[in-house]
């Protein structure tokens, strides 16, 4: 069983997610009361979240960005970016109505970066030292026309890494700076995917179910992601049906076990089963929790990744609900090193961070839209 071990201080995620609003930053277990409301759909409000420039003809808009958004900027040292020791950070996030934003936190005045980004952008994620955002777009889920996109860091030279049809629905995503390789949950092809970053070497690594019959069945849906590179091992989220109290929190190694495939792989762990509707993920490796968004009770929550002794996937009581009234909770990301939750609303179009405990929770940008992936980068 994996045993997560101390990491230096200075590394965090960037992560690809989605945020919604903090309306309260109580942290509770789970059992202790009841959060208000419950998710929706995917789609709700329309809207971009923030007002455009002038957009080129790639569908960027860059005049009078930022200079990190301009010039390039710096990153983390985490998988997903790297760069300087800069402290302050920025902000990439979607809009599921196709548009790619971004602000910095030190001055949240969101711009529009992608004003065409493609049907339904969903995971989000940034490498700052080689001058790219990457992004999926789910398409129209009936017909399997999901696929990658990548971009320069303000916006321009859109191209399609991933083409229409290689993926079904890609939700959350991560990069693994290192490697350049790139790691999404593809929801209704029920499946794990990875490819390197210029779309090349497309593998399926976790393959849970196939069929269209399958395919009805949401606790077959595979949504948020996470990746432990320290050990080996990528995480994912299958939902379930709306608050339908069945979704779960997954692993299993990086490599498939040889003689195994996708389908018949024998590593996978449960970890965590009959939540309401957990949706993205990420993960603190050194302090041996997880982090994750649920639609289901509009809440972000952790837990201890190994389940704790004497309980089972589907007995452990050690979630936390960090933070409630979060509409239609999508996505979230961790900045351990300021010690920081991200999340953003998939309803009410607002980005909201909290402290990891889950106090001091607060809007970032209040806007309109239905925003999906978020990357935070230093």
């Amino acid at each position: 069983m994996l045993r997560p071990r101390r990491a230096p201080s200075a590394a965090f995620a960037v992560f690809a997610c989605s945020f919604a609003c903090a309306c309260s930053s109580t942290t509770t277990r789970e059992g202790s009361g009841s959060p208000e409301g419950g998710g929706n759909g995917n789609s709700a409000n329309a809207g971009a979240g923030a007002s455009a420039g002038g957009a080129s003809p790639g569908g960027a808009s860059s005049a009078g960005a930022p200079s990190w958004v301009a010039g390039g900027g710096n990153g983390s040292h985490n998988a997903g970016a790297s760069g300087s020791s800069s402290t302050a950070r920025r902000i990439f996030y979607l809009d599921v109505q196709g548009s790619v934003l971004a602000f910095d936190e030190d001055d949240p005045s969101p711009r529009t970066l992608v004003s065409s980004a493609g049907k339904g952008p969903d995971g989000i994620a940034v490498d700052v030292a080689g001058g790219h955002l990457f992004w999926t777009t789910m398409g129209v889920p009936a017909d399997n026309d999901g696929s990658l996109r990548r971009s320069e860091l303000d916006g321009s030279k859109i191209t399609t890494i991933v083409a229409t049809g290689m993926t079904y629905t890609p939700k959350q995503l991560k990069l693994d700076q290192v490697a350049q390789k790139l790691y999404w949950a593809d929801r209704e092809g029920m499946r794990i995917q990875r490819a390197a970053t210029d779309g090349s070497e497309l593998e399926t690594l976790v393959t849970v179910a196939t069929g269209d019959t399958a395919r009805k069945d949401a606790g077959n849906w595979c949504v948020g992601l996470a990746l432990d590179l320290i050990h080996g091992f990528v995480y994912w989220t299958q939902k379930g049906p709306d608050n339908g109290q069945v979704g779960s929190i997954r692993r299993a190694h990086l490599q498939i076990p040889n003689a195994e495939t996708a389908a018949t792989r024998t590593d996978v762990e449960v970890l965590i089963d009959g939540l309401p509707e957990p949706v993205d993920l990420d993960l603190d490796v050194a302090g041996g929790e997880m982090y994750w968004s649920d639609r289901g009770d509009d809440t972000i929550n952790r837990a201890a990744i190994e389940i704790p002794s004497g309980t089972t996937a589907a007995t452990r009581d050690d979630r936390e609900i960090l933070v409630r009234g979060v509409r239609e909770a999508i996505g979230i990301t961790l900045d351990l090193e300021r010690g920081h939750v991200y999340y953003t609303s998939g309803q009410s179009g607002r980005v909201g961070r909290a402290n990891l405990d889950g106090s001091g929770a607060r809007d970032l940008v209040i806007g309109s839209g239905a925003l999906t992936g978020i990357a935070v980068v230093q």
